[in-house]
């Protein structure tokens, strides 16, 4: 009984060993090709919400912006903010474009979790997410959603993910203020 136990355990220990391995070369073989996309789309991202050739990461490390994840200077143009904060079902990583004039240039959703339909709208190339993020555009940092006396139309169903999208762009904004 005993043997057979401990012939069982070793099976399935030499089994579990092989697919951690063919795992792990998979993981090393596409970890390459999923950094090179990233970088794609969030250029993709800069280039969307700020025209310039080019965008140089500055230094940014203010603690009363814990959600500003990276701030890049278009030289003469102005700023692109990436931050990750919450929605509804998850992380949302957005890039928002800032003038020289502290208003929002747009904004694009590079990453998320929201429900497909609902707030994943706010990413989509639908008539839907264009114009709910053309919304932004020449918005400064008192931007607030329409239900909270600004001029943001929410998505609809999607309250929290829109709400938390406005609170993102003025962060941004007040980011970008603070460097000054």
């Amino acid at each position: 009984m005993n043997n057979k136990i401990l012939r069982l355990s070793l099976v399935l220990f030499a089994i579990c060993a092989v697919v951690a391995g063919v795992l792990g070369v998979i993981n090393a073989l596409t970890a390459p090709v999923i950094d090179a996309q990233k970088q794609a789309k969030t250029a993709a991202a800069f280039a969307s919400v700020l025209k310039a050739d080019r965008f140089e990461q500055i230094e940014f490390s203010n603690p009363d912006f814990p959600t500003v994840q990276t701030v890049h200077k278009a030289e003469g143009v102005g700023y692109v903010v990436t931050s990750v904060f919450s929605g509804a079902q998850g992380n949302i990583t957005l890039a928002v474009g800032v003038d020289n004039d502290n208003r929002c240039t747009g904004i694009s959703v590079i990453e998320h979790s929201e429900t497909s339909g609902l707030g994943a709208n706010a990413a989509s190339t639908g008539e839907v997410g264009v114009n709910f993020r053309a919304q932004f555009v020449g918005q400064d940092e008192s931007i607030a959603l329409a239900n909270a006396g600004g001029s943001i139309d929410a998505l609809t169903g999607a309250t929290i993910t829109s709400r938390a999208i406005t609170e993102a762009v003025a962060t941004s904004i007040r980011a970008v203020k603070s460097l000054a």
